[in-house]
């Protein structure tokens, strides 16, 4: 007797527990810590990398502190739960996940977060970063030396295990802060990054996140400056942006408690909200026919 394709209907998927993945870009001194203070701190279980808790003094959430890569894998996989495709010497496997749990107890402790926020993702990249030049890829075979390059795809495979890990965690929302860098492309133009080392991991994060906003200082014409979410990939600053649940606006009030309550409300249908009107006429081929008629 076989068993049933496991086939998951629309009203199981639509019926599962389904959490948040996101991140939070912007300058040094922007306030993302401070997002904190918008969250509800009996569900919320903050890992702090950067030892940047000043901004939150007196918050009453728990949180957790890494000091090593190992230490990041340990926690995801002890907050994610294990991987059954992996090997068992591989991070994330369940043998991994087994030797975590030995180790800090019953992972039902989590059941009361729903939300994990990661400060910062880029202290996390440093940290991986750093572990990886003293792995056996990140020397070369025939001399013994460093070899940067092995070191950096290294960590782009690791940062990308990470955060998919991370991402597949179904009933928490997890979201990454990290700082938004402004640099001069070769035209002298205006370009922001994600500040990751390396770049495989700033260029494959959008794809594996539900959301990417900027919290930047806008100013209206005339006004004075404030801070807000950018959320749309198309923005009028080339902020790095996007929105895959299709509820957000351009610009959002930087209120994290209150983004992710807007982003669970009920979505507009696709018909309304996917559009494709044709462009606009050019100006001179709409003088030409007006001409012609």
């Amino acid at each position: 007797m076989t068993g049933a394709l496991p086939i998951i209907s629309a009203d199981q998927r639509l019926a599962e527990p389904r959490g948040i993945k996101g991140c939070i870009f912007g300058k040094s001194g922007i306030g993302k810590t401070s997002l904190l203070w918008t969250l509800d701190p009996e569900g919320t279980l903050f890992m702090d990398l950067e030892a940047g808790d000043l901004a939150i003094e007196g918050w009453a959430g728990d949180s957790i502190r890494p000091r090593t890569w190992a230490e990041c894998r340990d926690f995801a996989v002890f907050i994610g739960g294990p991987n059954p495709a992996l090997r068992d010497e591989q991070p994330y496997s369940p043998a991994h996940y087994k030797a975590v749990c030995d180790r800090f107890g019953d992972p039902a402790e989590l059941d009361r977060y729903d939300t994990i926020f990661v400060d910062s993702i880029t202290v996390a990249g440093r940290l991986c970063f750093g572990w990886c030049k003293g792995q056996p890829e990140a020397l070369s075979e025939k001399t013994g030396k460093p070899d940067v390059r092995g070191a950096y795809g290294l960590h782009g495979r690791e940062m990308i295990g990470w955060l998919t890990h991370l991402q597949h965690t179904r009933a928490k929302n997890v979201w990454f802060v990290g700082i938004l860098d402004e640099k001069l492309d070769d035209f002298n133009r205006k370009i922001f990054q994600p500040q990751i080392d390396g770049s495989k991991t700033g260029l494959e994060l959008p794809g594996i996140v539900d959301e990417v906003i900027t919290m930047s200082e806008l100013k209206a014409d005339g006004g004075d400056p404030y801070r807000a979410f950018v959320c749309q990939t198309i923005n009028p600053w080339g902020f790095p942006a996007k929105d895959r649940s299709g509820r957000l606006g351009q610009v959002e009030e930087p209120h994290l408690g209150r983004l992710m309550a807007k982003i669970r409300t009920p979505v507009t249908p696709a018909t309304d909200r996917l559009t494709y009107a044709p462009p606009p006429a050019e100006p001179v081929a709409a003088d030409k026919s007006q001409l012609q008629s």
